[in-house]
């Protein structure tokens, strides 16, 4: 395995050639990350991936966000099916050429279309959930999730959190950096397959963020320890508009 240069990482911000697939936009997306021990991610990887670390260290992710204006190249959006939430538990890993991208332990979404299109098109472990997102006067987001099967009420994820106006933009070198830019998910086929999927979009405009509430009954479901202290990085993001391109 080979670890990723600046350059390497760099290097995927660019658009890939041909035509996106889809096109979405992610907005007011909260990124909340615990150091965990590396071995412990590793045991839990697919042969060809391996922990991607900063200075030595490894993290797991928790991101909730809206989904807005979700569609296929040759669709428009619709209301009943282009807008809803998703949070994800995920960890940052790369493969035997030093590529960096994302591995998904759990993606949960309250469209039951979207789950079925992410499992069937992009193999992502995509689960249901009933959701639920408000945003008050202030700013702040109350956001809620419940997986919906196999048992009600398991995986429950409330969060509360606001993110503050001012933005700027992550450093290379920088944990920001490392963490928000990625633009390169793994997941694995039916067969055992190692398979890529690229995103394209500008680079986050990050903020800082007031978290008041936060759950991780995600980790317990994904086979890690929940963690017993409060986060050891968090960030946020208004959002950016997203090209989505094929598995290869």
């Amino acid at each position: 395995m080979k670890q990723p240069t600046i350059d390497q990482r760099l290097a995927l911000r660019q658009r890939p050639h041909g035509s996106a697939l889809m096109y979405q936009s992610w907005n007011d997306l909260l990124f909340l990350h615990w150091r965990v021990e590396p071995d412990a991610i590793q045991a839990k990887l697919p042969k060809g991936l391996f922990v991607d670390c900063f200075e030595d260290q490894a993290y797991l992710g928790l991101v909730p966000f809206y989904m807005r204006n979700i569609h296929f190249r040759w669709t428009p959006s619709l209301p009943w099916i282009s807008y809803f939430l998703e949070i994800n538990l995920r960890t940052y890993v790369v493969d035997e050429a030093g590529t960096p991208g994302v591995w998904f332990f759990s993606l949960d979404c309250n469209q039951p279309l979207a789950v079925w299109a992410a499992r069937t098109l992009f193999q992502l472990p995509y689960r249901h959930a009933k959701m639920s997102a408000s945003k008050n006067k202030d700013g702040e987001i109350d956001y809620r999730s419940f997986r919906a099967h196999p048992r009600p009420n398991e995986g429950q994820s409330q969060l509360q959190y606001r993110i503050h106006p001012e933005n700027s933009y992550a450093e290379s070198g920088t944990l920001d950096f490392f963490l928000a830019e990625r633009y390169l998910l793994f997941a694995v086929n039916r067969t055992g397959k190692l398979r890529t999927g690229q995103v394209h979009h500008t680079p986050y405009p990050l903020s800082q963020v007031s978290v008041e509430q936060y759950e991780t009954d995600l980790f317990e479901l994904n086979g890690f320890a929940s963690p017993m202290r409060r986060f050891d990085h968090a960030i946020g993001s208004r959002g950016v508009n997203v090209e989505i391109f094929p598995l290869s």
